[in-house]
């Protein structure tokens, strides 16, 4: 695994498999979202697979399937419902951590200053200072 910290309570990473969730819950992460459409994957690895496992291990999980393509308001805002609800720490999966940070990024326009968003993705190792216009807009609503 890859977990990439984006905030001390989000984290994202790529694809993630069952038998990684005694050390995801050991890295001291309470929920899961998975961002990963099951079409993207072999049924070892689909949402439901992984969503056993966790619950197994003791985290939430919760399935908010992004494509770039598909991604919308409604997505960002069951990524920030989740996050919300967890009890802890988040881990946030897709194919290479990228949608999982840009969720979150969207989710956060508003509520901090976007060089803070970009900052921070961009310490995590995702550089989406192509989205600031979208991040700024989205912050005057």
């Amino acid at each position: 695994m890859d977990i990439r910290h984006i905030t001390p309570d989000y984290a994202v990473t790529p694809q993630i498999a069952v038998e990684d969730m005694p050390a995801i819950a050991e890295a001291g992460f309470k929920a899961i979202i998975c961002n990963r459409p099951d079409a993207e994957v072999p049924p070892s690895h689909h949402a439901a697979a992984i969503a056993a496992a966790a619950k197994a291990a003791g985290l939430d999980f919760t399935e908010n399937p992004v494509t770039h393509q598909g991604l919308n308001m409604d997505m960002v805002s069951t990524q920030m419902d989740a996050a919300k609800a967890a009890s802890g720490p988040v881990l946030a999966y897709c194919a290479s951590g990228t949608r999982s940070s840009i969720v979150w990024s969207l989710g956060q326009a508003g509520q901090m200053p976007t060089d803070d968003i970009i900052n921070a993705t961009a310490k995590a190792g995702y550089d989406l200072g192509g989205m600031r216009g979208q991040l700024d807009a989205l912050a005057k609503g």
